[in-house]
């Protein structure tokens, strides 16, 4: 390796660093809100919801995996659905409807009064997600938004929204990452 990927290094291990330093007690505060949310939907035997696009997406399949698998407990498997996992579906809405509508029909078809729908979107503005959105409130399910920069759009669509400190991809996906494995140790630990 070369001095110069030497420097990349340390400047992406530094942003990572701050990134993280900047997460305090609304980081806590947030997590526990998000959670107790997934906590009382799946209390009240409705569901979680998850969705994202790109790197999202596969945060989403990560979470709902942990949650009906296990995180770091032994327990009953949680009723919790990434909307990125059926591809005969998802590729049929991309087929047959507007991009902006593979979620939002999804929403439509499973999210009811009581369920949790977990909007991840590292810019806030995806507009497949927005419609996803709308349609989880128009339902009567309570949305979680986890999203960075300034929030976006998403920002003032949900119950309780996670704003990772950072404008960079990279660093709002990394700060996702640890807001997703706190959201699922708080849902695990309460052994429901």
């Amino acid at each position: 390796m070369t001095s110069s990927s030497d420097a990349i290094l340390r400047l992406r291990l530094q942003q990572a660093q701050q990134t993280y330093l900047a997460l305090g007690d609304d980081f806590i505060a947030v997590v526990q809100q998000a959670a107790n949310l997934a906590i009382d939907a799946l209390r009240g035997e409705g569901g979680v919801y998850l969705a994202g696009n790109g790197g999202s997406a596969a945060d989403a399949q990560h979470w709902a995996a942990e949650l009906v698998g296990r995180y770091l407990l032994e327990r009953n498997p949680l009723n919790v659905v990434a909307l990125t996992t059926n591809s005969s579906t998802y590729t049929a809405l991309v087929n047959d409807y507007p991009p902006e509508e593979v979620f939002e029909r999804q929403v439509r078809a499973h999210v009811r009064s009581g369920d949790l729908f977990v909007a991840i979107s590292t810019s806030g503005n995806s507009e497949n997600i927005l419609r996803a959105v709308s349609a989880a409130k128009r339902q009567g399910a309570k949305v979680v938004g986890v999203t960075g920069k300034d929030g976006g759009k998403l920002r003032a669509l949900c119950d309780v929204v996670f704003i990772a400190p950072s404008a960079d991809t990279p660093r709002i996906q990394e700060a996702h990452l640890l807001f997703g494995h706190c959201f699922c140790e708080l849902v695990e630990l309460e052994r429901i």
